[in-house]
């Protein structure tokens, strides 16, 4: 990599792609919990991937200043992979998926992404709205009264302080305040520590511990094939916000390929397959990143917050996290 490169796509914008990245990488935490639980995974299965694919993408992908990571896209698609073979099958076809886009980025096929009707890509993203609103409902059902007061209370804090400062996301404000509030007060509500152990560690190198015959392959195939086409969709949809928003062109075929490495790399390290973020990347452009150092930020960052954060993590309230989900299926 040449200075010219380094320069035009890594440091051009340093301070203000670190600030970005570091705001992505906090605001990426409890999306990647509430993914994970979406899946019906442990939420380090979501964290893990988030910064893995951040990272990886931040030098592979075709879009600099977008983010990718676990999301409630791909979420979706694992639901019944995971409850009917359990989490091994699902790092299996997470590395499938990964070998399904690199080829479709060495194919070339990121130029057809022109000819798929925009009604197309509206339905989608209406569809998948539905589907991760609907996916909070049991988080909402023979709960306490007070999860009704926090859920209400957090969309309330995401919704009415954007109209008086966006320095920091209102979702990651919600958070913090009430996090802060349930220990404070002692409440007796499900936190994220209740859902399964957070990492203390970095992720560890292991093969997918499936078998390595005809009828395994039978079962990831389909999940690999669809996770695969839907990644691609949301990452190519990603990047093109990303190119109006900035004014400059995207690689849709490095994308490609750079999105298939990060899931192939991820399926190592204990992580679920991910895929660009609308969201996220909004936000990281109107924090001010454009380049690739704001998405190896996004990843760092996020990295930093688990492992140092980990006891402040654990205690966040489900009822903010549903809150979260809610605001991002009306966001879609």
């Amino acid at each position: 990599m040449n200075r010219t490169i380094l320069r035009r796509e890594w440091f051009f914008n340093t301070r203000r792609d670190i600030l970005a990245g570091a705001v992505v990488g906090l605001a990426l935490i409890p999306e990647a919990i509430a993914f994970s639980i979406i899946a019906g995974v442990d939420p380090k299965v979501g964290l893990y991937a988030s910064f893995i694919i951040a990272v990886m993408t931040a030098f592979l992908g075709g879009r600099p200043g977008s983010i990718s990571a676990a999301t409630g896209a791909m979420a979706l698609l694992m639901i019944d992979l995971v409850k009917d073979h359990g989490l091994q099958y699902l790092l299996a076809a997470t590395l499938l998926t990964g070998v399904f886009q690199v080829l479709f980025g060495v194919l070339k096929l990121g130029r057809q992404m022109r000819f798929i009707p925009r009604a197309v890509m509206i339905g989608y993203i209406n569809a998948l709205a539905v589907l991760i609103f609907l996916a909070q409902l049991p988080q909402l059902t023979n709960v306490p009264p007070t999860v009704y007061g926090l859920t209400i209370l957090s969309l309330g804090i995401i919704y009415i302080l954007p109209r008086f400062t966006k320095a920091v996301p209102s979702p990651l404000v919600a958070l913090a305040v009430m996090t802060i509030a349930a220990i404070a007060l002692k409440l007796d509500v499900p936190t994220v520590g209740d859902m399964g152990e957070l990492p203390t560690t970095l992720p560890l190198f292991a093969l997918p511990q499936v078998p390595l015959n005809l009828e395994t392959l039978r079962i990831i195939l389909p999940y690999s094939l669809t996770l695969a086409i839907v990644g691609l969709l949301a990452s190519f949809l990603t990047a093109s916000l990303v190119d109006e928003l900035t004014d400059t062109p995207s690689d849709k075929n490095r994308e490609a390929k750079g999105q298939g490495i990060a899931n192939i790399v991820t399926a190592f390290f204990g992580g679920m397959a991910g895929c660009g973020m609308i969201g996220q990347s909004v936000i990281n452009v109107q924090s001010g990143g454009r380049g690739r150092l704001s998405t190896l930020a996004a990843g760092v960052f996020l990295l930093v917050a688990i492992l140092f954060l980990k006891d402040w993590v654990k205690q966040m309230p489900m009822a903010t996290l549903v809150a979260v989900m809610i605001m991002a299926s009306i966001a879609c």
